[in-house]
């Protein structure tokens, strides 16, 4: 049996978009490839414009920038996620407010989010964990109702939606990851989206360092260098090929999982909202009786990969005073949680072994 947690899926489509990308020479910032793919990917999600930057916690970044977020200000994150998510929000000189989760989802909980709403407020960073999505209904009603914006960190969940419109098109702006271990990849890389024209078309002034080509090299206005290379986006177009194939292979394994599993009353799988359809990035659930890492010793030595769920962010000692509130369902769901192997480069048989092999593992640590 062969399984990959996340690795990419790469292969002969890429090798030959990479050498014709550098056969050109437009192998930096400036040439073809960089323009070529936002398009593809604009077309994709349904949209205008986007913009491509080097990873995506670069976007987030500059989506809260364009926002205008600065010191003073709060954005509310959730308190279960990757610390890129949280980053961001100080790098701009704002303060993080964390906030738990929903016991279900997994994701930001809106009766706690809009408890946490003060007069410093200005953003929601909804995050579509492990690619499920968030409820971006009641999230989008506190947002309208409080004239707060939504910078939406959709870098798990490209592919999922939300009653039909894809995750990252919900917010104000959009924000999606290209890191190996994602849908796809182009090595590293991100993307960005907003709804308004004239808001992404000053993030791609800013992430050019915010020069006036006009004048030569006249900077009105600080800007970033967060431009993605040709490399990386050739890379992405030829990944863009087999994008829907990737991700109807993700949401084939999380129904295998939960097909297996489905009898096992200590296991509980991430759910889905009515009206979302998650991606799937990374199928996990919660495993009850305190026994996580005791099931992963025992699926390593059977060579199924796991992982341990993130860190909950209050626990950082850099964001203690972010923790304004308690957390227990993010700490409950890091204690008992675990992501499942589901790389695009494993096959439905593997999984399903898998699957079974996790299954056999639970019965036999029943005490």
């Amino acid at each position: 049996m062969f399984l990959l947690l996340d690795a990419p899926n790469l292969g002969g489509a890429e090798k030959a978009k990479l050498m014709e990308c550098v056969d050109s020479t437009y192998v930096s910032t400036a040439g073809p490839f960089v323009p070529e793919f936002e398009q593809r990917f604009a077309r994709y999600l349904g949209t205008e414009e986007c913009v491509s930057v080097q990873s995506g916690t670069a976007a987030l970044h500059i989506a809260l920038a364009e926002a205008g977020v600065g010191p003073g200000d709060e954005v509310i994150v959730p308190a279960f996620s990757f610390a890129a998510s949280v980053n961001p929000v100080l790098y701009t000189g704002a303060t993080p407010v964390l906030v738990d989760v929903d016991p279900e989802t997994w994701t930001l909980d809106p009766g706690l989010t809009e408890a946490a709403v003060t007069p410093r407020t200005r953003a929601i960073l909804p995050v579509h964990l492990y690619g499920n999505l968030c409820d971006m209904d009641k999230l989008g009603r506190i947002a309208e109702e409080r004239g707060l914006v939504i910078i939406e960190d959709a870098t798990e969940s490209l592919g999922g939606t939300w009653k039909g419109k894809p995750s990252g098109t919900l917010g104000n702006f959009g924000c999606f990851s290209f890191n190996g271990n994602k849908l796809i990849t182009t090595g590293g890389g991100g993307m960005v989206v907003a709804r308004d024209r004239e808001r992404i078309n000053h993030i791609r002034f800013l992430v050019n360092q915010a020069r006036d080509a006009s004048k030569g090299y006249f900077h009105p206005e600080m800007g970033y260098n967060y431009r993605m290379t040709n490399l990386e986006a050739a890379l992405g177009l030829a990944q863009m090929e087999r994008i829907d194939l990737f991700l109807e292979k993700k949401r084939t394994f999380a129904r295998i999982y939960r097909e297996v599993l489905a009898g096992l009353p200590e296991v509980e799988f991430q759910k889905e909202l009515p009206g979302a359809q998650s991606a799937w990035w990374l199928p996990s659930f919660t495993l009850s009786g305190g026994v996580i890492a005791e099931l992963q010793e025992k699926l390593r030595e059977k060579g199924v990969p796991t992982r341990r769920l993130f860190s909950p962010l209050h626990t950082y000692p850099y964001l203690r005073d972010c923790c304004r509130f308690s957390y227990p369902e993010a700490e409950r769901i890091f204690e008992q949680g675990i992501n499942l192997p589901a790389s695009t480069v494993n096959d439905e048989e593997s999984t399903l072994r898998a699957a079974e092999i996790i299954r056999d593992a639970v019965h036999s640590m029943r005490r």
